[in-house]
């Protein structure tokens, strides 16, 4: 596992601290709406402050108010120094807010037990992956639910898809959804706290992906292997590799870094596609249309589209979000063939994509609308438009 850096509590003082080493940053907000935003900070704008800071003890304070705030710095790339430290602020429209990144002993507040990201592989459950934050929760399938199937043994799931599992509290409830499983419940009935009433099977489930060719989609199979790169109390992150596969005669290498931060209702996806034998003509990334009763909007200019559908006594809205000009059609195929009606975006030709795919679910209370939904896809649709603005003061 990566070494993951993560400022969340009480640092304890080490005398070789460089106490009072300080950057000013202004973060604006060029958008005419307000928005709730994850703040990245570059590796390289951390160098001073962690020079002779062996504990990364960086405090981020918002100058107007005083207030120490909840960040958390990450190592991306498992080389044991910090690529970014990350925190969360809130900004009316075209609003200007002051933050002061120091070097200090004083405290932070403690990670909520009830508001986090986490995610983890779940080998009591064969060997999903599953992630979450306080809005959300997804899982996929891994190699020993692909080799029952293989080998015609109960209790395998054959899919690259993406699955959504409903919650409606704010608290962790993954670790607690597979404990009833391994006590002989089941998290398919919901008592309370959300279910897993979502079917993926062959489908992409809520965005998974493949490559469209011919009138056809070719995808992996389960995922390989699974690496935590960060379990933060703001973002959690993950790699997924996957077995060789095949389009028509190029041979596909995939691998999948997921992230999701607290608050958001979508993970982001960067998927990196590597072809032997040829050039790939595209990745789709897709969402199921399970028995066809929902209804399908596309913005396609904005770069979202969404599913909004009956499921049980509620409703739920899935949807994808990436940038218009990586997008090169969409496709609302419908067949009569199980789980094969999909809502596809067909991305160009590339060796990198990234996209943001994730759901409400009406009894969360959040979302209860197609509507609601439609407005919270394209605002985000806005804001990756429109990344904060961050000056450093010289």
């Amino acid at each position: 596992m990566k070494k993951v850096l993560i400022f969340f509590a009480a640092c304890c003082f080490i005398s070789c601290l460089n106490i009072g080493e300080k950057k000013h940053i202004t973060i604006k907000n060029n958008l005419t709406t307000d928005r709730r935003e994850t703040v990245s900070i570059s590796g390289s704008q951390l160098v001073s402050l962690l020079k002779n800071n062996p504990s990364g003890a960086i405090v981020v304070k918002e100058e107007s108010t005083g207030k120490i705030i909840l960040s958390q710095l990450i190592d991306n790339n498992g080389d044991g120094s910090p690529d970014e430290l990350i925190f969360q602020a809130d900004f009316k429209a075209l609003e200007k807010k002051k933050f002061t990144l120091l070097v200090s002993a004083e405290k932070v507040p403690a990670i909520s037990p009830e508001e986090r990201t986490f995610s983890r592989l779940v080998p009591e459950r064969i060997d999903d992956f599953a992630w979450e934050n306080n809005r959300v929760a997804f899982r996929t399938y891994g190699p020993e639910a692909q080799r029952l199937v293989d080998e015609n043994q109960k209790g395998g799931t054959l899919s690259s898809g993406m699955d959504c599992w409903l919650k409606r509290v704010h608290y962790p409830i993954i670790d607690k959804w597979y404990k009833k499983y391994v006590d002989g419940g089941t998290y398919h009935k919901d008592s309370g706290e959300g279910y897993d009433p979502y079917h993926v099977g062959a489908s992409r489930g809520c965005g998974g992906i493949g490559v469209w060719k011919n009138d056809s989609l070719y995808v992996s199979k389960n995922f390989t292997t699974a690496k935590i790169i960060a379990n933060g109390p703001i973002r959690t992150i993950f790699e997924l590799t996957y077995a060789a596969w095949f389009v028509d005669a190029i041979t596909v290498q995939e691998k999948k870094t997921i992230s999701v931060d607290l608050g958001s209702q979508l993970s982001r996806y960067e998927v990196k596609l590597e072809s032997v034998g040829g050039t790939l003509p595209n990745c789709t990334a897709g969402i199921t249309l399970h028995d066809k009763k929902g209804e399908v909007n596309v913005n396609v200019p904005q770069g979202w589209f969404r599913h909004w559908e009956p499921i049980d006594d509620s409703e739920l809205g899935t949807g994808i979000v990436a940038n218009p000009s990586a997008i090169q059609s969409h496709l609302d195929y419908r067949t009569a063939k199980k789980d094969l009606s999909q809502l596809y975006i067909i991305m160009k030709p590339a060796t990198e994509y990234v996209y943001y795919a994730g759901f409400a679910w009406k009894k969360a209370g959040a979302i209860t609308t197609a509507k609601d939904w439609d407005n919270y896809l394209d605002q985000y649709a806005k804001r990756l438009a429109s990344p904060l603005e961050i000056v450093f003061e010289k």
